[in-house]
C-alpha cells in the first residue's frame, strides 16, 4: 500500500492556513497515519507554528519543505501567498528524512550529513531522493554534486531549490520542526516503490552549437574563444541576454540538454552570469521559445512521466517548475499546471512549486542533472 493525500490553504493567517491544511488530510487519510511529507510554503507565513502544529498533528513524522515562489496542488491549483502539504502513508516504502547544515561552508559534508542521516533509519537502499536545498548561500549545481557523490550515481534525485518570492533576500528549508537557512533536506524513498519522471522545458536550441572557453562557475567570460556578450550580440543584437534566451547546455556525447538563465551581463568583462555554474568546454546552443512552447512543456513532462510509469495505478505527482517561466508567463501560469494535469488521473493528489533550480534525470538512463526554466513531473506508486 501507498497512498498519498494533498492539502492546500490560501488563508493568509498562519494558525487558520494550517488548521485548514490539518483538517484537509486527516479528512484525506481516512484513519491511515502518514509516514513522512513535504510542505511548501510563501515565504511570509510563520513557519515554525505551522511545523509545530503538522508534528503535534502527526507525531513522529518525517517531514521536510521549504518556502517557494508560487504553490501548486490539486487542490487550489496554482497559488501564491499559500501553503500546500503531502503525506505519504505506506507498508511497503520506507521514507527517511536527513538535513544538512551549513552548505556553503562546505556542500559536500553537508549533503553527506544528510544523506547519512536518513540512510541510518532505513532497513534498505535508497531508491529516490527527494531534496528541498538552499538556493542563495551556494551553487545548486555544488549541492547536487555533494548528494549524488553521497548517493552513488544510481540513486536519482528529484526537487527544486528553495525561494522567496522573487526578492533573493533569504529562503528557508524544513526538516522536522526546524525553520532553516543555507541547508539540504532530504527525504530517502526505498522498498516497493515505484516512479517515473518527465522533463521538458519548451525551449529549443537554435544557431551553430558552440563551446564555452573561459568560464568561472556561473560567469561564462568565453564562449568560441571570444568575449560571451558578442556571443549574446551576434544572435540578439542589440537586446541583452535575458530569461527569455537560455542557453542549451549538451550532455556528454548526446543531444540531450538542460538549460542555463542567465541573469546579468558585464560591458566592461564582456562577461554574462547566470543562475548556476557552466563547465569549462560545455557544449551551449542559445535557444528560445514562445509561450504557447513554454505552456506546452508542462504537458509535455507529465505525458512523459505517466508513459513511463511501470504500474497500474499511480498513487501521487509531484511538480517542480522554475520562477524564471512564471515570470514570463504571467498571469498565463495557472494553464501550466493545467496543462500538465490534462493527461494524470483528475483523482490523483498533485503537489509542486515554483523554484530557483530543479533537479532531476533528463531521460531514462542518464544522470541527475540541475535545470533552469524547466518543468519536472514525478510521479509514484506501488506495484
Amino acid at each position: 500500500m501507498f497512498k498519498a493525500v494533498v492539502a492546500h490553504s490560501n488563508d493568509p493567517e498562519s494558525l487558520a492556513a494550517i488548521e485548514e491544511v490539518l483538517q484537509q488530510c486527516i479528512s484525506s487519510l481516512a484513519g491511515d497515519i502518514p509516514q513522512a511529507g513535504i510542505l511548501f510554503a510563501a515565504i511570509d507565513f510563520d513557519h515554525s507554528l505551522i511545523l509545530q502544529q503538522i508534528h503535534q498533528a502527526f507525531p513522529g513524522i518525517q517531514l521536510i519543505g521549504g518556502t517557494t515562489d508560487g504553490e501548486i496542488s490539486s487542490v487550489l491549483e496554482f497559488q501564491q501567498d499559500s501553503i500546500t502539504l503531502m503525506l505519504f502513508c505506506s507498508d511497503e516504502v520506507e521514507i527517511y528524512a536527513g538535513v544538512g547544515r551549513k552548505v556553503s561552508c562546505n556542500p559536500l559534508t553537508a549533503t553527506k550529513q544528510a544523506v547519512e542521516e536518513a540512510k541510518v533509519k532505513s532497513t534498505a537502499d535508497p531508491q529516490l531522493c527527494l531534496t528541498h536545498p538552499e538556493s542563495l548561500t551556494t551553487s545548486g549545481v555544488a549541492i547536487l554534486e555533494g548528494l549524488k557523490l553521497a548517493l552513488g550515481q544510481n540513486v536519482p534525485i528529484f526537487g527544486g531549490l528553495a525561494a522567496d518570492q522573487s526578492r533573493y533576500q533569504n529562503t528557508y528549508q524544513f526538516f522536522q520542526t526546524e525553520v532553516l537557512s543555507d541547508s539540504v533536506p532530504i527525504l530517502l524513498f526505498s522498498g516497493n516503490l515505484l516512479f517515473s519522471y518527465g522533463v521538458a522545458s519548451g525551449w529549443y536550441p537554435t544557431g551553430q552549437k558552440s563551446k564555452v572557453t573561459k568560464v568561472d562557475k556561473n560567469i561564462v567570460y568565453e564562449i568560441d574563444s571570444k568575449p560571451a556578450l558578442d556571443f549574446y550580440h551576434h544572435y540578439l543584437g542589440l537586446l541583452p541576454p535575458s530569461i527569455e534566451y537560455p542557453l542549451a547546455v549538451f550532455t556528454q556525447d548526446s543531444e540531450n540538454f538542460y538549460m542555463r538563465a542567465p541573469i546579468a551581463y558585464n560591458q566592461e568583462t564582456g562577461s554574462v552570469t547566470f543562475f548556476t555554474d557552466i563547465t569549462e568546454q560545455a557544449t551551449i546552443q542559445i535557444s528560445e521559445a514562445a509561450v504557447e512552447d513554454i505552456l506546452a512543456a508542462s504537458q509535455a513532462s507529465s505525458i512523459t512521466a505517466l508513459n513511463n510509469y511501470p504500474g497500474v495505478k499511480p498513487e501521487a505527482a509531484i511538480f517542480f517548475s522554475c520562477v524564471a517561466r512564471r515570470q514570463l508567463l504571467g498571469t498565463k501560469t495557472q494553464e501550466e499546471y493545467q496543462n500538465a494535469k490534462q493527461s494524470l488521473a483528475s483523482s490523483l493528489p498533485m503537489c509542486g512549486f515554483y523554484s530557483y533550480g530543479e533537479i532531476s534525470p533528463i531521460d531514462l538512463v542518464g544522470q541527475t542533472q540541475f535545470h533552469n526554466e524547466t518543468f519536472v513531473t514525478l510521479i509514484l506508486g506501488t506495484s
